[in-house]
This record gives C-alpha cells, structure tokens and sequence, in this order.
C-alpha cells in the first residue's frame, strides 16, 4: 500500500558544504520560531480553568473546559488556511519572508487575548472576541509551520535531517512548553492565590509579544535555505518551470494519495501530542489535585523530558529510517499511555505523579519527532512549504479537537483519566496503522 514520493524538479547537490554559520542560524531560527509558536499556543492550555470561568462559565466545570478546548480547537482547525496562504508564499517568495509575518503577526494576537473584557464586563460579545481572535492567530500560526518546518531541514547536511526534524518538530515543542511553564511558575509567583485569576491569566497572554521581537530579529539574521536558493536559481536559468498553482498539483492526481496517507502519521501523531502534553496541565490541576506551584515545575520537567525524547527519536530516524522510528514511538504510545493517565488518578504520592507526567510527556515527543523530515521528504522543493504545512497542519488540527471531545465525554473530571485512556489507546492503534502503509524516505534528496 506503499507509493513513490515524486522526485524534485530540481534536485539539491546534497555534497555541497552549507556554511557552519548558516546551518546554525537555520537551525535556531527553525525551532525557536516553532518553539514560539507552542508557547503561544501552550498559554492557553495552561490557563484553561481561568479563561473557562471568565469566557465560557456554566454549571458543569467540564462543560466550561470543553468549550476553552474548543477555542483552541479553532486555532488549529484554521491552520490549514494559514498553511495554504504562507505556504504558498513561501514556497514563491522565500522562507524567510513567511517566518517574519507569521512570527509577527501570531505574537500580536496572542498579546491581544491579554486586553480582552470578560463575559461579566461585556456579556456575550467576549466570547466571541475571543473566538475571533482565535481564527486570527491559527490563521498565523499556520504560516509559522510553512516556515519553520522547511528552513532547518533544508539547511543542514543529510545525515542530520532526521535530528533536525526531531529539534524543530519535538523539541521546539517542548521548548514552548518549558517557556509557558516558567512563565506559568514566575506569574502565579508575582501574582498569588486569586490575583492569578484576576492579572496573572492576562500577562501570561501579554508575554506572546516575544514571538513579535523573534519574528523582526529573525527576518535581519536569516538567510534563504540552500535547497531554495539552488531551484530559484534554476528558474532563473530556465531549467525549470514555475508552479502555476502549488494547491492545485497539492490536491491533483499527483499528490493526493501521498497527501492522504501524510495524515495518518499527522492525525495520529498530534492528536496523540495534544492529548498527552495539552491535556496534561488540566490533568494535574482538576484530576491530580495538584496546587498552581508545584504544577508548574511539573509541567518544566515535562517540557525537558519532551526535548529529550525527540532529539533521541529524531536521530533515531537518522540511524535506523523513519518507519522503525515511528514504530518504537506508536509502541510505546500505545502500551505507555493508557497505563500512565489512569495511574496518575489513583495516586496521591506527588513524586509519582512527577515522575507519570514525566512519562507522558517522554512519548509526546517521540510520536512527534520524525513527522516533520518525513514531510519533508515527500515533497520537491517548490512545494515543499505547502505541502509539509498543509500535511501536518490539518492532521495537527483534526487532532487539536480530541481534547475538546475527552472534556465533553467526562461528565465529571474523576471520569477524565479512563477518558484519556481509551483515546490514547485509539490513537495509537491509528499511528501504527500509518506506519504500516507510508514508505520509507531516508536518503532521498531534498
């Protein structure tokens, strides 16, 4: 059930030297810009609770969780189009010009979340100003992954394709998990008790302002990637035609096969990402019982065991292919997950609740680390922005609403662990199942 990958039109000399220094700054570039991203998106996770009882206050705590699950959901839902417009910009104008716009334009909306009236100040029109902004951010964050998910890997030598992706894709991630956590840990400090609920949840949106001086430093820094360079090039020499229309050939006979069975990985990948790392805060905070504090440093030492698992994982893409990677990470998910979320309800010991999140959040970053050079390598160069943007971003955002369906099948948060624990076994089995039909694409050219 396997199909070839189209080659590229015009294929990288994968012998020639990428300067140190640009591979570096790609490098930083790629997953910092990503690892923003996720803390933009990871503030919201985090003050889950909070925003519930301003925004979307009911008689249920779950009923309220579900609908702040939901507002996220829709940032990811409308990622594709985020994808589809930079990515298609991208892939045109350079890789550099999508990153800045994006980075810029998804801190300022983030920021924005930080002003927003409350459902007591302004009644139904908060919600709604809330959801709105939600769309725009998505809408930005889908130019992010266009950017990022291509800049890092066409900028260093083949053999650590497998390494960057799990940098970029993993531990960019757990990056922007680690910096909403400190920032969790140093706001819930400065603001104690209930001042958190009043002013701590706002500034914690405010810090997305980072993102918008990343994106501005970035675009002086950074330079086009080798890959891109080379095809534009080309062109330029006439030895290769423009693509009238990337989504076209995306979603044409050529590509829509490959595009189908990239899904299997994305869905089963980010969903089985967003119920680990996402759900996780909830998890500690309405099931474990566990006070905002010590939370926080929960959820740092989560975020550094993600990093360490998908640096590890994406060098294992390198060193074994990314299939057998994929494999041992859809294993481990599947056996790991379920045991983990239902043991951390039926503990009270703090340390091993610690050391259960720890666990989760070690598979998080594995079942994500390989995807992004997968992509990758499906893809010739002139589309690659879009068509790894658009692969991962709508199998992302359909796994970006089981959150929102685990809150809404919980009548209580005690119903919460077994919840999670038959989605993760779900999902897994999903997983496994793209494992089994998607090919094999260590050493092809990018």
């Amino acid at each position: 059930m396997t199909e070839p990958t189209p080659p590229p039109a015009a294929p990288a000399d994968d012998a020639a030297p990428i300067p140190p220094r640009k591979v570096l700054t790609a490098a930083f570039a790629s997953t910092f810009g990503w690892a923003l991203d996720l803390f933009d998106l990871f503030i919201l996770l985090y003050v889950a609770p909070i925003v519930a009882r301003l925004f979307f206050p009911s008689d249920s705590p779950t009923l309220s969780l579900a609908a702040v699950y939901a507002s996220f959901a829709v940032a990811l839902l409308v990622r594709p189009i985020g994808s589809a417009i930079f990515g298609v910009y991208a892939d045109r104008h350079g890789r550099r010009k999508a990153l800045m716009v994006s980075m810029v334009g998804v801190g300022l909306a983030t920021a924005a979340f930080g002003a927003l009236p409350t459902i007591a100040q302004i009644g139904v029109v908060a919600p709604l100003l809330f959801l709105i902004l939600r769309v725009v951010q998505g809408i930005f964050v889908g130019g992010i992954v266009a950017s990022t998910h291509t800049i890092g890997t066409e900028s260093v030598p083949p053999r650590y394709r497998g390494l960057m992706s799990g940098m970029v894709g993993g531990a960019g991630a757990g990056i922007g998990a680690l910096l909403a956590s400190l920032a969790y840990f140093v706001l819930s400090n400065v603001f104690p008790g209930e001042q958190f609920d009043v002013w701590g949840w706002r500034f914690m949106f405010f810090c997305g302002l980072i993102s918008t001086v990343f994106g501005l430093v970035m675009f002086k820094y950074l330079e086009e990637t080798p890959v891109w360079q080379k095809l534009q090039a080309a062109k330029a020499a006439g030895k290769v035609a423009p693509v009238a229309s990337p989504l076209r050939r995306l979603f044409g006979q050529e590509y829509r096969k490959i595009m189908s069975v990239n899904l299997l990985i994305t869905f089963g990948g980010g969903a089985t990402y967003y119920i680990a790392s996402g759900y996780l805060p909830t998890l500690l905070n309405m099931v474990a019982e566990v006070p905002h504090g010590e939370t926080s440093k929960i959820l740092m030492y989560g975020s550094l065991a993600t990093i360490v698992s998908s640096l590890f994982f994406g060098w294992l893409a390198d060193a074994l292919g990314r299939r057998p990677a994929f494999a041992i990470a859809g294993v481990a998910a599947l056996v790991g997950l379920p045991s983990m979320y239902l043991a951390i309800a039926a503990t009270t010991s703090l340390v091993a609740i610690t050391w259960l999140a720890i666990g989760i959040a070690l598979v998080a970053g594995a079942v994500i680390a390989p995807i992004l050079i997968f992509l990758n390598e499906r893809f010739a160069t002139e589309l690659r922005a879009s068509g790894t943007g658009l692969s991962w971003n709508i199998g992302f955002a359909l796994g970006g609403t089981m959150p929102t369906f685990v809150s809404l099948l919980s009548a209580t948060p005690a119903q919460i662990p077994m919840v999670l624990a038959g989605f993760g076994a779900a999902l897994a089995v999903i997983y496994l199942i793209g494992v089994l039909v998607i090919p094999e694409t260590r050493g092809r050219a990018l």
